[in-house]
């Protein structure tokens, strides 16, 4: 008789290429298996994978649960942030550009970059921005309407719009877009032999864009953050505009082109849900939210760190120890919807808030979701009704094997 394994289970990866391929089943089994479980981060280092939705709202809003490696103090962090930029090839003169953002900040600094940007974000700013949204939506459709034959989503709708969007508001000019989708591209891609040098050429870009607004000013948000800038160097220094700049750009568009993307494949594979959203148009801004949810691009967050011991979910962790929040086991917990792996665009949340932590939780929300909601419910709406019989062109779909964002490479489509 063949006796049962007694080899303990190897820790969970999250970069493993089971949980990369199918992150809802993968990251589900170890949600299952417990809420706080012991294993490595992107990089290798060593953390703590939190699957639960209540233990994932915990550490991303609870202050003992830092950003920065350099928030802890008194012991020895073994750093993410700055493996992940060597590992990616970012040339180590120009990684504090991606380590020291927004994005990383805590406390005071935290709050201090949040208020340069957020009146740009606020529900009123976005709602005004809502006609402008529909008009380069209406004329990306128009220009699929004239292709013949099968059209890739990704390429000629999903991404233009949001990169779109984002670069008017920030002030990019309309010529250097497509450059900015190119870097983007390579950044995600996680591609050593080609990172140095997209990321090289986009902050002398930055740069660049920094002193043709000081010359020439204009009614952007760029403009806003030099004058910033030059009145008061203290609230924004010179190389925290160039990281602000980049970050707002790049996580402006790339997760909004993957739920537009990943929002239409899951319709189209749910007719019945189509069907539903076509019948009762008002449906579609909470159909927003309940795709964000189901098929929501960000698979987990930015690693966290205990800024001091903490028991989580009876799991103590000491101080220093890298915390990895999983943001798809905690949108798909039983244990906070019924029937959490069916699509459901009528669902709606028990209590408060969104119901979900697609967009994160807590200090760190993203400063960017009701923009993203805005594009991805007109884009999808618009879609949608423009072409009554789109269709998959191939019942074959190829997602990007990178960690933490879920996107398709490519998506064709039959218009009529």
């Amino acid at each position: 008789m063949t006796q049962p394994s007694t080899q303990p289970r190897p820790e969970p990866d999250v970069m493993d290429l089971a949980l990369l391929r199918d992150p809802v089943a993968g990251f589900g089994q170890l949600r299952e298996e417990g809420p706080v479980l012991r294993g490595r981060a992107p990089g290798g280092t060593p953390c703590w994978i939190v699957t639960r939705q209540a233990d994932v709202r915990t550490v991303l809003g609870d202050p003992r649960f830092v950003n920065s490696a350099t928030s802890v103090s008194g012991v020895t962090v073994d750093n993410l942030r700055d493996k992940l930029t060597e590992m990616v090839g970012i040339p180590r003169e120009l990684a504090h550009y991606f380590t020291d953002s927004i994005l990383d900040a805590d406390g005071e600094d935290h709050t201090r970059l949040r208020k340069l940007v957020s009146r740009a974000f606020t529900v009123r700013r976005i709602g005004e921005l809502r006609p402008r949204v529909e008009e380069i939506t209406g004329a990306l459709l128009d220009r699929m309407a004239a292709q013949d034959g099968t059209v890739d989503l990704v390429a000629e709708f999903a991404y233009p719009l949001p990169i779109t969007v984002i670069c008017e508001l920030v002030g990019v000019p309309e010529e250097d877009r497509p450059a900015w989708r190119r870097w983007g591209a390579v950044l995600t891609s996680m591609d050593p032999e080609r990172t140095p040098a997209a990321v090289g050429e986009m902050i002398d870009h930055i740069h660049d864009l920094i002193a043709r607004r000081r010359a020439e000013p204009a009614d952007d948000l760029l403009t806003a953050l030099v004058q910033v800038q030059e009145e008061d160097g203290d609230r924004l220094s010179a190389d925290e505009l160039v990281t602000m700049v980049l970050t707002l750009v790049i996580a402006g568009h790339e997760t909004t082109a993957h739920l537009i993307g990943g929002a239409t494949l899951a319709l189209l594979t749910h007719p019945d849900q189509l069907a539903r959203l076509r019948a009762e148009p008002d449906l579609w801004p909470g159909a927003v939210h309940e795709l964000m949810r189901w098929c929501g691009p960000v698979q987990f967050s930015r690693v966290r760190y205990a800024a001091q011991d903490v028991e989580l979910a009876g799991v103590r962790i000491r101080r220093g120890e890298a915390v990895q929040p999983v943001l798809v086991s905690a949108n798909h917990d039983p244990r906070e919807y019924t029937d959490p792996d069916r699509l459901d665009v009528t669902r709606r949340p028990a209590g408060r808030g969104e119901g979900h932590v697609g967009f994160g939780h807590g200090f760190h929300y993203c400063l960017g979701a009701a923009l993203a909601r805005q594009e991805g419910e007109v884009a999808l709406r618009a879609l949608f009704e423009r072409f009554p019989d789109l269709a998959l062109a191939t019942e074959e779909q190829e997602w990007v094997p990178v960690p933490g964002i879920r996107r398709l490479a490519r998506l064709p489509l039959r218009l009529r």
